[in-house]
């Protein structure tokens, strides 16, 4: 085999915002490995930043002239796919700037070393699979990045994780568990690690029930993953980490849920948000913040007795 052969490679084409998308998934539909978009004129005068609400997707898919990343297997799948973008009636103003080897080790090295260990607490720590644990932690799980699901870097996150290990020495009372819009399972599956049975993790999304099952089965714990229809009954614990509106819009499913005494946990909620949530939630909980981040909110509640 030549060292050609063996390497990755990376095409690079320069295109207008309006063709970011139409390239992007052009670009994963002839295979490619991964695509990311930068700023062309990044570290320039003319940068133009593109900044969001936090954890949401920026106002536009690309800049006024947008570099488009896409890393094939090989240099010619590469040089096929930017032949058949460049095919496109639409594509006049898509260029190709170079395609170039790319060492694979130094790809899987550069993207790794993006990802460090996230302390949630002193001793209750993520950490993904190529870490070592940090000495002090006590309770791990393992959680690699991968289709965005969540990884407990995000503040939300981290709050709703925060809470479930304030709550540790209850957990193994928790006899079941509702994960209602459970991403890749991070929250199940920390109910499980501190000791909850029960545990159903739900999402309208298959792909992130994939994700939740096996997260779940690499860090040994027993859990459902299925489609939202799965939660059934009530549960002592109601965990909720989704976004103001949805939540907004579930307060009265969310509540029929709960058992009596049981605790209501919601986030993706910005703090200028945090009255509308009371109030959808008024009919059924008094719901209070009880922990803030980095403009996010965390809001619980418990059901009377």
């Amino acid at each position: 085999m030549s060292t050609s052969d063996a390497k990755l490679h990376e095409l690079i084409l320069i295109c207008r915002e309006d063709d970011v998308e139409t390239v992007s998934d052009g670009l994963m539909e002839l295979e490619a490995l991964a695509v990311s978009v930068e700023d062309a004129d990044a570290d320039t005068p003319i940068e133009n930043a593109l900044f969001g609400e936090p954890g949401m997707p920026a106002p536009k898919a690309g800049w006024d002239r947008s570099v488009v990343k896409a890393l094939f297997e090989t240099e010619a799948l590469a040089t096929e796919a930017a032949t058949l973008v460049l095919a496109q009636e639409w594509a006049a103003d898509v260029h190709v700037q170079t395609i170039q080897a790319v060492e694979e080790q130094d790809w899987v090295r550069l993207t790794q070393s993006q990802f460090a260990p996230v302390e949630i607490t002193d001793s209750f720590w993520i950490v993904p699979s190529w870490h070592e644990a940090p000495a002090q932690a006590r309770q791990v799980m393992r959680l690699d990045p991968g289709l965005a699901f969540g990884t407990g870097s995000h503040p939300t996150t981290r709050m709703c994780l925060r809470w479930i290990a304030g709550h540790g020495g209850e957990a193994a009372g928790w006899d079941r568990v509702l994960d209602y819009g459970c991403g890749s399972g991070i929250l199940a599956i920390a109910t499980g690690l501190f000791g909850a049975k029960g545990i159903d993790a739900v999402d309208i999304d298959p792909a992130a029930v994939q994700a939740t099952l096996q997260n779940a089965q690499e860090n040994k714990v027993t859990l459902n993953a299925a489609l939202p229809d799965a939660a059934k009954g009530q549960y002592p614990v109601v965990l909720a980490n989704i976004l103001a509106t949805p939540l907004k819009l579930l307060a009265p499913l969310l509540c029929q849920h709960l058992a009596p005494g049981a605790h209501l946990v919601l986030a993706g909620i910005l703090e200028r948000q945090a009255d509308e949530l009371k109030a959808a939630y008024a009919p059924h909980v008094a719901l209070e913040v009880t922990d803030q981040e980095d403009g996010w909110i965390l809001m619980t509640a418990r059901r009377a007795p």
